[in-house]
């Protein structure tokens, strides 16, 4: 008991810390700019995917048009974040909503390449699955606490978005094949990190729980 103590103190000690920064997060108004933002990524999602499939999927003018958007969508990504940590925009709406938006951009354009034939079926149902298992994974410990995303995730985003990019636009050759091997790359840090969140997930779960005394 003596030893359970003061973990339970250091906890009331936090949860005291915390409480204002959870006042003012109860605070931040709903239509904010980084919200709005995501919830324009959630919205170009099925635009992109007309774009994409106009013409039967291959003419130039409107893969460029799907590249435009694809790349419109994913720097506001980055930028909703980015507005959010700075200006203190972090809602419930968000945290849920962002990688909702995310998944959506990256799965439509994977499957939407993979449909018209410009990406092999395996690689997408790879980095697909990844995606949705990451996704039940970090739900089933939330209870027990958040997995954050750390710079492996942020990096194998960023190598995805930038080969869809390329493979969206109309090219052939070795800019074609560029966008292959970075792809390739892409399924490798996709995989590594989500066995790298599978070893969090098992050390969370695995850690004791500290019970408050009745």
């Amino acid at each position: 008991m003596d030893r359970v103590w003061p973990v339970e103190a250091t906890r009331a000690r936090a949860n005291v810390v915390n409480e204002p920064a959870r006042a003012a997060e109860a605070a931040v108004p709903l239509l904010n700019i980084a919200n709005i933002l995501t919830v324009l990524r959630i919205a170009i999602v099925p635009l992109f995917l007309l774009t994409l499939f106009a013409a039967g999927g291959h003419a130039p003018a409107w893969r460029i048009g799907a590249t435009v958007l694809f790349g419109v969508a994913a720097v506001t990504d980055r930028i909703d974040g980015q507005l959010a940590r700075k200006y203190g925009l972090v809602t419930d709406f968000g945290k849920l909503a962002d990688p909702i938006a995310d998944k959506a951009l990256i799965g439509s354009a994977l499957i939407g390449l993979s449909a018209l034939g410009d990406l092999s079926w395996w690689l997408t149902i790879a980095i697909c699955a990844r995606e949705i298992g990451i996704t039940l994974l970090r739900l089933a410990v939330v209870r027990r606490g958040v997995i954050p995303a750390g710079r492996g995730g942020k990096l194998k985003t960023l190598v995805q978005s930038l080969a869809i990019g390329v493979l969206l636009l109309p090219l052939s050759g070795a800019w074609a094949t560029a966008g292959l091997v970075l792809m390739l790359v892409a399924v490798v840090l996709t995989v590594v990190t989500g066995l790298d969140y599978i070893v969090q997930a098992i050390r969370l779960w695995s850690a004791p729980v500290v019970r408050p005394r009745s």
